[in-house]
């Protein structure tokens, strides 16, 4: 199984300079995520653990948003202080490598690929690189690749040269480390012009063709386009799993709200479940309640509390579909308490239909971040006390001052 990947992402992105400023390329947002945010959710969902991101221009802004580790993946950096071309960078970065074979994708492309299907035919054809190819409508832009029936490499055909339907190369390989460091190239060179396209190579090189979503953001016009269609490839969540104190109510310092009198609604929250009635199928409260435990309140005030509350949302148009509570000192009794996520599955006993891929978890506190990530859901951070710990990078890229302000971004 492949568990390491190597990320282009030193480009200097000139014919985006226009629309970014000084944003690295494969940092532009889209729909509020760095662009790279996307390539590592793929990454963390098909295995992979290591991350060697080949960093030059502004290396620095890459580094200092995914850090050492980001969504439970490991990152290294090989940083070019002269560009290096793609298959310096390739062979730079591939040092850092622990494994033989390596993942390696381009960090300004999304190419959707079942990479399963892709790992078990590099495995079975034992070559040295094997290329995800995309089939296109016209292969004008981007040049033709020429493959026979079983994926061996024919030919490469320069951009202009052809046009029409055909295959392209989409960006993702997997390199045998061992071979690419042995061939004695320079340290500056073409990984597509000196390796893929040579015909002395292509013994070595296999590729297969997938049909999946694709797009490079490296022009203007497709930028934009993956603005509006990554909405779509990456849908809006169904179900909302809301926390309770410094996310709806003020949080009681080194205290407990015990009363109806003590529940203070924060600025913009009963706009904000206003908005949320509308654009959710279903939204919950998810709240740690240890102060029943510690037997400084009762289960019976809680419940006046909730009465208050819910009266209170009901009546700004809002709407919460059930709230649940643990009492729980530890996370070990029940496994309930956040960041467990036994309170999530007993929202999916009670409503079957919730898909924790479809639902978001919005709270201000890394239990709550790390209560949605394991459970697999989005999350958001509520800047309620100032500023993100820095850990909150490893669960989340949404930040907001308050639920308000997140509602008017739906």
């Amino acid at each position: 199984m492949i568990t390491e990947a190597i990320i282009l992402a030193g480009g200097f992105g000139t014919r985006l300079k226009h629309v970014l400023g000084n944003i690295p390329k494969p940092m532009a947002p889209v729909d509020g995520r760095p662009f790279l945010a996307y390539l590592f959710a793929r990454l963390r969902g098909i295995g992979i653990n290591h991350v060697i991101l080949s960093t030059g221009y502004m290396h620095e802004k890459v580094q200092e948003y995914f850090g050492d580790s980001y969504r439970g993946i490991n990152i290294s950096y090989a940083q070019e202080t002269t560009p290096l071309f793609t298959g310096g960078a390739i062979a730079l970065a591939s040092t850092h490598a622990k494994s033989n074979d390596i993942l390696v994708l381009n960090g300004d492309t999304l190419f959707d690929i079942d990479f399963d299907v892709f790992e078990k035919f590099h495995f079975e054809k034992g070559n040295n690189i094997s290329i995800a190819l995309r089939k296109v409508d016209n292969v004008e832009r981007y040049g033709a690749v020429q493959v026979d029936g079983d994926g061996n490499l024919i030919d490469f055909v320069e951009k202009g040269k052809l046009s029409g339907e055909g295959y392209i190369n989409g960006g993702i390989y997997i390199v045998k480390k061992d071979w690419l460091l042995a061939q004695g190239m320079p340290a500056k060179f073409s990984f597509e012009k000196e390796i893929l396209e040579m015909p002395s190579f292509r013994k070595n090189i296999v590729a297969y063709p997938f049909g999946g979503y694709f797009i490079d953001i490296g022009v203007p016009e497709d930028y934009y386009k993956a603005q509006r269609e990554f909405g779509g490839l990456f849908p809006k969540a169904k179900y909302l799993f809301l926390d309770r104190d410094g996310t709806i109510n003020k949080r009681i310092v080194d205290g407990y709200v015990t009363k109806p009198e003590e529940f203070v609604f924060l600025d913009g929250v009963k706009e904000a479940l206003a908005v949320f009635a509308k654009k959710f199928d279903k939204i919950f409260i998810v709240t740690n309640q240890r102060g029943i435990g510690k037997k400084k309140f009762t289960e019976a005030q809680l419940a006046d509390v909730h009465t208050l509350m819910m009266k209170e949302i009901a009546d700004a148009n809002g709407r919460i579909d059930k709230i649940y509570y643990c009492v729980d000192l530890t996370t070990e009794e029940t496994g309930r308490r956040k960041p467990e996520i036994g309170m999530a599955k007993d929202a999916k006993r009670d409503y079957p239909e919730i898909d924790f891929a479809e639902s978001t978890m919005v709270g201000d506190s890394i239990s709550d971040l790390q209560f949605g990530y394991k459970a697999g859901m989005q999350t958001v951070y509520l800047l309620t006390d100032g500023d993100a710990p820095e850990q909150t990078k490893d669960y989340t890229d949404k930040f907001f001052v308050d639920l308000n302000s997140f509602a008017k971004t739906l």
